[in-house]
């Protein structure tokens, strides 16, 4: 196996939601090449997924989510394949050419020991996927830049089969409404990663409440004044009475008032709370694996709050400085404002401005890092790497901080 593989490659990652919203999995795809393009992987693409599976504990990370690999013809007859878990993985195919009978077997071996097949790329059925329909799970269909009739046209024949539809290249709400209405099951694409502001949004009465909230926790406000301002809000003062009496936080005995919640969380953990609260849609619960727009804040945060604790291990503000930052650097598209409306109404410390006005400073520097590895920018990354020197910041440490990340967001969901 090749030594130290996810140190070769940084890993692409892309939600993929149901119907609901909600999420299912993740489309990992190691870059050996950087280019972010999707295209395929090197010749030697099975050594190195399994090496990332192996060396970085997906499985883990993913928990009871699913990672759809793609593969290529070399990854797809290569025994190491099956060191990768059945359960927890769909192998996404991508003929070029009609497929022999020494892959059609392929095929039927790994449904035989129940792995899930895909289909990627998908334009209409002939002679290199018609051998294919009948062991595949998924199949998916760019849907970027088709209509409703060229959706349907594609969506229907398939619609008696026992597959699910995945529509790829989703960028809009007009992009998903219409899919939707073709008849697909999943969805990915930059629409849920890449949230845009929404112009002329207005604040409802609870982000306002919110914001205030932020605002009196920030300036450590007198705790009398923060629990009045949860009273105004029934649903907020139940989510945090059972946040608090949650298993995560393990307190000897039961929380019964707001005020003793507040106490017993924290003016810092508040804070982090609030602001994720502020993440979430309207008329949603907050929680990070249902909401794409919160599960890429969360991830985020938590990504430059492991980093920042690798930097300057120990400094316990500035890491909570950075997992703030990660979060309000997608605040404009979940209040639908820019951010310098949004510095006017929520108190910030000048390093967290500075870092999201012009990515001053460390934390500056580690979200402009995390933005290009969002958008699979590798060069861009591998610039600012090399601003840190010797300190041990590498594309490994990148890749298993999204992981750490992502195992931290399954464990929330769990308890």
């Amino acid at each position: 196996m090749i030594d130290d593989a996810s140190g070769e490659a940084y890993l692409s990652r892309q939600p993929i939601l149901d119907l609901r919203e909600d999420l299912i999995g993740y489309e990992l795809l190691p870059q050996a090449d950087g280019d972010g393009t999707g295209r395929h992987l090197p010749a030697d693409a099975a050594m190195l997924v399994c090496a990332v599976y192996a060396e970085l504990d997906v499985r883990s990370a993913l928990g009871r989510h699913k990672a759809f690999l793609r593969v290529t013809p070399e990854f797809l007859h290569d025994d190491a394949i099956e060191a990768l878990p059945a359960d927890s993985v769909v192998l996404q195919l991508m003929p070029e050419q009609a497929p022999d009978e020494k892959t059609l077997e392929r095929c039927r071996l790994l449904r035989e020991r129940r792995y899930s097949l895909a289909l990627v790329g998908y334009e209409g059925l002939d002679e290199r996927n018609s051998p294919l329909l009948t062991m595949v799970d998924f199949i998916k269909i760019d849907a970027g830049d088709k209509d409703a009739r060229q959706l349907l046209a594609l969506a229907g024949p398939l619609a008696r089969l026992p597959i699910k539809l995945i529509a790829q290249g989703v960028k809009t709400r007009d992009d998903f409404m219409r899919c939707r209405g073709s008849g697909f099951q999943y969805f990915q694409g930059y629409f849920f990663a890449r949230p845009e502001i929404v112009s002329g949004r207005r604040l409802t009465a609870s982000q306002a409440n919110l914001i205030r909230l932020v605002n009196l926790a920030a300036h450590d406000a007198d705790t009398n004044r923060i629990e009045e301002g949860i009273k105004h809000d029934p649903a907020l003062a139940i989510k945090l009475l059972s946040i608090v009496n949650s298993v995560a936080y393990g307190f000897p005995k039961r929380i019964s008032s707001l005020r003793q919640a507040v106490v017993a969380l924290g003016r810092r953990q508040l804070r982090r709370w609030l602001h994720l609260l502020l993440m979430t849609p309207v008329g949603k619960a907050p929680d990070a694996n249902r909401t794409p727009l919160l599960q890429v804040a969360a991830l985020r945060g938590r990504m430059l709050e492991i980093l920042i604790g690798c930097l300057r291990p120990g400094d316990v503000e500035l890491a909570g400085q950075a997992f703030i930052t990660g979060l309000m650097s997608m605040m404009p598209a979940a209040l639908g404002m820019p951010m310098d409306e949004i510095f006017e109404q929520i108190v910030l410390e000048q390093e967290i401005v500075a870092a999201l006005q012009s990515y001053q400073g460390l934390l500056g520097r580690m979200l402009a890092l995390i933005e290009c590895y969002d958008s699979e920018k590798a060069d861009e990354c591998d610039r600012i790497l090399s601003e840190f020197g010797d300190s041990g910041m590498d594309r490994s440490m990148l890749n298993a901080c999204l992981m750490d990340s992502l195992r931290w967001i399954n464990a929330g969901d769990e308890s």
